[in-house]
């Protein structure tokens, strides 16, 4: 079983990225983890979000755990370049690539590994909640029980603004 997952457009110069993820791969999840805490490179960071990620994914959908996993392949490839000019001399203008990365990694299950098993809680019946409802349901009752007022209407007569509301409300807007 094999969990993907995958980084794009990460700025950050593909050479500089290989240099990390040619130390991290064949590793286990939790190694890999703790070396990639303490490698200071930028991208270290970057790589331990999408791991962890991944783990995530792993144990969510389909139900491992994390000491069960290792990294089986993760491939670093370059990405759309962003593209910059630098002045240089008499008016001209240089073109300067900056460099992006996509990177893919594939988690793999080791042999005999175990599912987690599914814990599932029965629903307890307190008596709080029934208490709520119960008081709610009184409320309710209480409420349908009073008489609801109207106000009496006139026959024939309508409502008019009267006055000045009359000439506000009939304006044009500027």
């Amino acid at each position: 079983m094999e969990i993907k997952a995958k980084l794009n457009y990460l700025h950050i110069a593909p050479r500089k990225v290989r240099l990390v993820t040619d130390f991290i791969r064949g590793m286990e999840v939790k190694q890999a983890e703790n070396y990639l805490r303490f490698i200071p490179k930028r991208v270290s960071v970057v790589l331990l979000k999408l791991l962890q990620s991944t783990v995530g994914n792993a144990e969510k959908n389909f139900k491992l755990e994390k000491d069960a996993l290792y990294i089986k392949q993760i491939l670093v490839n370059e990405g759309v370049p962003f593209k910059r000019q630098r002045p240089v001399s008499r008016g001209r203008a240089f073109q300067v690539l900056k460099r992006t990365s996509n990177i893919n990694l594939v988690l793999g299950v080791k042999e005999g590994a175990k599912v987690k098993k599914i814990v599932t809680k029965k629903a307890q019946k307190s008596e709080e909640p029934q208490k709520e409802t119960t008081a709610i349901k009184e409320i309710s009752k209480e409420i349908s029980k009073k008489p609801k007022l109207e106000a009496p209407r006139e026959i024939g007569k309508t409502s008019r603004f009267k006055g000045l509301t009359k000439k506000i409300f009939r304006r044009k807007s500027f």
